[in-house]
């Protein structure tokens, strides 16, 4: 098996291949969380590679000293892609001072809160009816999620990830 390699999203081409996957993934370029809505063209983005051929990517977007995680996608399950680009950007916030990494998702994505969860994400918020709010907004999101869990709150999950946690880990390692 070749090893994973994770890239900084820098040209035209991973900006085209970024937008598609979008567009399957996630219904569109447009990500409301919060109440907040983000446009893939305002986020910052690495992409998982395997030889020459893109198998995953992660979006995010940085506030002052901390970052909201937008997206992660991994276009072959159980491959270890989704785990390598949470490595790489957490490895890169902490870096860059960064203290802590938040995500929004919703309660029926159970694969996502487990994934999370087993890589040092806790809960912080729950939103109840946020995602029908954010409906309105974008009506590509459905009314009925994961394993027919119907759709309506957004979670809050994050993780402490400044230079100190990265430093321990590489230790651990």
């Amino acid at each position: 098996m070749e090893e994973i390699q994770i890239r900084p999203c820098n040209t035209q081409a991973d900006r085209d291949w970024l937008i598609q996957l979008w567009q399957r993934e996630w219904g569109g370029t447009t990500m409301v969380t919060c109440g907040v809505s983000h446009s893939l063209t305002d986020l910052e983005a690495f992409i998982a590679w395997e030889k020459n051929e893109r198998v995953g990517a992660v979006t995010y977007r940085k506030d002052e000293d901390e970052a909201e995680l937008m997206s992660i996608n991994a276009i072959v399950k159980g491959k270890g892609i989704g785990s390598k680009l949470l490595q790489v950007l957490e490895e890169k916030l902490g870096k860059q001072g960064y203290r802590k990494l938040w995500l929004i998702t919703t309660n029926d994505n159970l694969d996502a809160l487990r994934f999370y969860q087993c890589r040092g994400y806790r809960f912080v918020s729950i939103y109840p009816g946020a995602v029908d709010e954010a409906r309105k907004v974008k009506q590509t999101i459905p009314l009925i999620g994961e394993y027919g869990i119907p759709l309506h709150d957004e979670l809050k999950l994050e993780k402490v990830i400044d230079d100190d946690y990265t430093r321990e880990r590489d230790l651990k390692i």
